[in-house]
């Protein structure tokens, strides 16, 4: 299957949470597949590697520090899903996508404690007397 659609020239891969990253520091290289394909994988440079430093990654200042912290100093994603070197350069950018909202996500609120209701203290408490009846039937005096 082929694409006729071209690579996007000039444009910056930004994120839902307003994180952007610059043309010109998106870093591919190109490779032969491994796999299934037959003579298609012998013949073509279909698996992209996307390489991206996290230092040039633009954007809100929590969520650049939040992604600073959570990643390494270099991404690299590799993708060679597809027999299609333009569809699988769209899988890496997407995944980079998902990867740094999800670095960005503020963290979630800390768990609030909460007492347990008085029906399961009961339900509990009755749990641990029938079991307690039930190994107490089972012994034996007489050794």
């Amino acid at each position: 299957m082929r694409h006729n659609i071209p690579m996007p020239a000039d444009e910056d891969l930004v994120t839902s949470r307003g994180l952007a990253v610059p043309f010109a520091s998106l870093n591919w290289t190109f490779a032969r597949s491994t796999g299934a394909g037959g003579q298609h994988v012998n013949k073509t440079s279909s698996k992209s590697t996307l390489t991206v430093t996290t230092s040039e990654v633009t954007g809100p200042e929590l969520a650049i520090e939040r992604v600073r912290s959570l990643l390494p100093a270099e991404i690299r994603i590799t993708c060679q899903k597809s027999r299609s070197q333009w569809r699988n350069r769209q899988l890496c950018m997407s995944q980079l996508r998902e990867m740094l909202d999800t670095a960005a996500m503020p963290p979630a609120p800390p768990r609030r404690k909460s007492r347990p209701t008085r029906g399961s203290i009961e339900r509990r408490l009755d749990s641990k007397r029938r079991d307690s009846q039930k190994k107490e039937s089972r012994r034996t005096d007489n050794w």
